[in-house]
């Protein structure tokens, strides 16, 4: 089975299974130093890894928002709360340019 992975640092940190990720929705994964990544897959089988923490509302909850994608097509995961969207590769705020959360390179 494939597994998904974060790059931590040097080293690659198993998430979980492939199969386990449903397209279009996030899951949040504790990381071995506390942090929490919201890990997603989208329907072309494309993997993305963001922080879990919303920086508008401090609530880790990223993992919870809807996949969605630009008029130039970047991906992007809209918050469930206050509804800013991030930019599922570089981590910018689309709604708010000084702003972004940390990225993740996954496998």
């Amino acid at each position: 089975m494939s597994k998904v992975q974060l790059r931590l640092d040097d080293v690659w940190f198993t998430v979980c299974e492939a199969a386990r990720l449903t397209p279009g929705r996030g899951v949040a994964a504790l990381l071995p130093d506390g942090r929490q990544a919201a890990v997603f897959a989208d329907r072309a089988g494309r993997t993305y890894a963001i922080d879990n923490r919303d920086p508008f509302t401090g609530a880790y909850v990223l993992s919870r928002g809807l996949i969605g994608s630009a008029p130039d097509g970047r991906p992007y995961v809209a918050s469930p709360l206050l509804k800013q969207r991030f930019d599922l590769e570089t981590g910018l705020c689309l709604d708010d340019e000084s702003v972004s959360v940390a990225t993740y390179s996954t496998k």
